[in-house]
């Protein structure tokens, strides 16, 4: 059986173990949600494991998926780097983020890697997905916020940043000069669950708010916040980079600031790799 597998098997695998839902995956890989689910299913029959549980309301992966998790993406990787290898020596390197990039360094990193680098083209691809496409081989390196816990990649520790509360412009909260966590507890707060690094949990257990909308990007949670759906909590990064009509960014003071880490898959990569690694730590400083 395991002959009749191919690469489009642990692409399909590796794309919901990292979305979590059979719906994201099924959109992040353009396919319908029925052939997803067969894919991973004939999958699941050639290894003779069951890799996802589906019993429970969050989808999510089965011991021997954790394990085959880590498995698959190294082979994913390992191809696209072959291919990529063969195909142009010279290849670009790819960096990738789901919002914000590397803050504000991120324009004297890319101008710096032009100047050092002008043989390796290196390009920054925005992906929604909680490793910014690393996981699943659409990218060499990424810039992530938060702890990261996916199997088989290695982090390292860029800067910190800062958090901010983002409310809507006309709110009584957008003209306080600081605000603490426990002022948006009576407010519905925006989840990104796709990409973001905020939940709940963020908030001491007696203040936690009780009300939450979820979304599945930036761009709709800072659409939420401006139309006085919910409030949010980001990273100053966010500020400055991702600037929105109806959208008020004010200093949170008791919020622990947010890691930036820059992530590459354990193993082989692009050979410019470590070269990008150095030089965002040169640029983001100590």
């Amino acid at each position: 059986m395991s002959r009749e597998l191919e690469l489009r098997h642990l692409r399909c695998f590796l794309a919901v173990a990292e979305e979590r839902s059979i719906t994201r995956a099924a959109s992040a890989l353009r396919l319908t949600q029925p052939a997803v689910s067969r894919t991973l299913a004939a999958l699941e029959t050639a290894l003779g494991v069951r890799l996802v549980d589906r019993s429970t309301h969050h989808l999510d992966l089965t011991p021997e998926g954790r394990a085959f998790h880590e498995k698959a993406a190294v082979a994913v990787a390992a191809f696209e780097d072959a291919l990529a290898a063969a195909r142009a020596p010279h290849r670009p390197l790819r960096l990738g983020h789901a919002w914000s990039a590397a803050g504000v360094f991120t324009t004297p990193l890319l101008r710096r890697w032009r100047q050092t680098h002008p043989e390796v083209p290196l390009e920054l691809l925005r992906v929604d997905d909680r490793t910014a496409g690393l996981a699943r081989g659409a990218v060499d390196l990424a810039l992530l916020r938060g702890p990261v816990e996916t199997p088989g990649l290695v982090t390292e520790l860029l800067h910190l940043e800062a958090r901010v509360a983002a409310v809507p412009s006309d709110s009584p909260l957008a003209r306080r000069p600081r605000l603490a966590l426990a002022d948006l507890s009576d407010q519905v707060i925006a989840l990104n669950t796709v990409s973001g690094t905020t939940s709940l949990t963020l908030w001491p257990p007696e203040a936690r708010p009780t009300r939450s909308t979820t979304v599945a990007n930036t761009d709709d949670w800072l659409a939420a916040i401006a139309s006085d759906q919910a409030v949010g909590v980001t990273s100053t990064a966010t500020a400055g980079l991702h600037p929105y009509p109806g959208v008020t960014y004010v200093p949170l003071t008791d919020a622990p600031d947010l890691p930036v880490l820059l992530a590459r898959r354990r193993g082989p990569g692009h050979p410019a790799a470590p070269d990008l690694i150095a030089l965002a730590h040169e640029i983001a400083g100590p």
